[in-house]
C-alpha cells in the first residue's frame, strides 16, 4: 500500500494510523534514506500509543525505550553491518513486552523477528514523501490512509 505524504505532520499521523493496528509483540521495521522522515514517523506512533518523551534517533545509543500505554522501543541498526550473536544480546531486551520500531533493519536480515509491518520511505521533493506499507495481514494496513 502507497500512502503520499505532504509534511512532517501527515508522515507522523500515518504513524499513529499504523500504532493502532499494533500490540506489544508487533515489530515495525522502518526503511529509507537519511532525512526521509524515518523518526518522524516513529515519532507519531509514539504519540499515539501515548508516549510523551522526546522521541529521537536512536543512531548512537541503539535504542530507547519509552512508557506510553504500553511499552515502546525504538532501535537503530544504521551503525551495524549486521546483527551478530552477541550484538542481538543486547538488542533483545527491547523487544520484551513492547511494540518495537526498527529503523534501518537490513541489518537485522536474519536475525529480527518477522515484521507485521515493513514501512519504507521514499524522498518525493521538498517535504513530499512515499510512505510504502507491507504486512501478511491485510487488515493490519486497513483504515490507514
Amino acid at each position: 500500500m502507497d500512502v503520499d505524504s505532504a509534511s512532517a505532520e501527515e508522515t507522523e499521523a500515518v504513524g499513529a494510523q499504523i500504532a493502532a493496528q499494533l500490540a506489544p509483540g508487533d515489530l515495525v521495521t522502518v526503511s529509507g534514506e537519511l532525512g526521509s522522515g524515518k523518526t518522524t514517523l516513529v515519532r507519531g506512533a509514539c504519540r499515539a500509543l501515548g508516549v510523551d518523551d522526546p522521541i529521537t534517533s536512536p543512531t548512537f545509543t541503539i535504542g530507547h525505550r519509552y512508557t506510553g500505554i504500553v511499552p515502546v522501543s525504538h532501535l537503530d541498526l544504521y551503525r551495524f553491518a549486521s546483527v551478530s550473536p552477541a550484538e542481538w544480546g543486547d538488542v533483545e531486551p527491547y523487544f520484551e513486552g513492547a511494540i518495537v520500531f526498527v529503523e534501518w533493519p537490513e541489518a537485522g536480515v536474519g536475525t529480527l523477528p518477522a515484521p507485521r509491518v515493513a514501512v519504507t520511505l521514499e524522498h518525493e521533493g521538498g517535504d513530499r514523501r512515499l510512505i510504502v506499507l507491507a504486512s501478511g495481514e491485510n487488515a493490519v494496513l486497513q483504515g490507514i490512509a
